[in-house]
């Protein structure tokens, strides 16, 4: 896959069928769509996935929107889609001023582009008024072909970034797993931490998030580590550590079972699978600890009844 980000200079010569849109958390929603879009590959056409540096809504209304997959988690997940190039088009004040018809000939111009494929509810331009309507008029207008996907449900309720979001602010992991795939994760560089984990006999790696990164509850969870090509079962406390005087920026802290490696200055990915207790602050740091070994007891209990993840995907229908 070509990555390109932050970028105006973008042209591809070759003829290219492009989906278009936030793209926050690669959901099942989202696979479904690609899988109409890498069909147009038996035509010869390269696929793109063409979205922005950044949500809109930091630039339309100046406030932060935590995003579900930072841009460097982007790039890993689309990598295993099968896309052709990964498109980050920087998100500056003309873009948000050009009306739809407008930006659609702009990316025809660039991307070389004979087909679409979007969703029902897809919506772009200034102020979100160009729809899959107005890319009907458009295909006939411009002569590309165009495929308009409708929703997968789950429970009966769409699949969206919307509801991935709301799941994981809630702390319902197995939900947001269903929803995405794949358990809810961060990818992150380990930091060097106050080795509290190391004096009590129970290392941990640490991760500090980014401001953008949408994080579930303060709290303990059950989870599984990625480093390189190594994964390992673990649990995860994200918090403030309260137990321990002083101010505290918020942080993933992770026991890697049987693991005890330098990992200080790696990319790490940390996946949420269940939640187990909420953050709590601790009279002492014995019954830190006694708590911390009840956690690990509860979490390989747990990964001795789940060898598979067949549940990630019931009662998941189309529209």
């Amino acid at each position: 896959m070509k990555y390109f980000r932050n970028k105006t200079d973008v042209y591809i010569k070759e003829p290219t069928v492009v989906t278009l849109g936030k793209f926050d958390g690669l959901h099942m929603g989202h696979k479904f769509l690609f899988q109409h879009l890498l069909q147009f590959k038996k035509e010869g056409l390269k696929t793109v996935l063409f979205t922005f540096d950044r949500p809109p809504g930091n630039e339309i209304d100046h406030h932060l929107h935590q995003v579900l997959t930072t841009n460097p988690e982007k790039e890993y997940v689309f990598e295993t889609c099968g896309i052709d190039y990964l498109i980050e088009y920087p998100f500056t004040h003309d873009v948000m001023e050009m009306e739809a018809e407008d930006f659609l000939v702009m990316l025809m111009k660039k991307l070389n582009i004979k087909a679409i494929v979007a969703g029902e509810d897809f919506r772009f331009g200034h102020q979100r008024k160009g729809d899959h309507e107005l890319l009907e008029k458009l295909a006939s207008k411009y002569h590309f072909q165009l495929k308009i996907v409708k929703k997968m449900q789950y429970l009966g309720e769409d699949i969206s970034s919307t509801f991935v979001r709301r799941e994981v602010l809630q702390g319902n992991m197995e939900i947001a797993s269903t929803l995405l795939g794949y358990p809810y994760f961060i990818q992150e560089t380990v930091k060097s931490g106050n080795q509290l984990g190391r004096q009590m006999g129970i290392p941990t790696i640490n991760i500090l998030p980014p401001e953008e990164k949408l994080m579930p509850p303060n709290g303990v969870y059950i989870s599984k580590v990625e480093i390189e090509d190594q994964t390992f079962m673990g649990i995860s406390n994200i918090g403030v550590k309260p137990t321990v005087e002083g101010v505290h920026p918020l942080t993933v802290e992770t026991n890697i079972f049987d693991y005890d490696q330098d990992v200080y200055g790696k990319k790490v990915r940390v996946y949420f699978l269940s939640y187990l207790r909420g953050e709590k602050k601790f009279q002492s740091l014995e019954e830190l600890k006694n708590q911390v070994n009840m956690d690990i007891a509860k979490a390989k209990e747990y990964w001795s009844s789940h060898r598979t993840n067949e549940s990630y995907y019931g009662n998941i229908t189309n529209a």
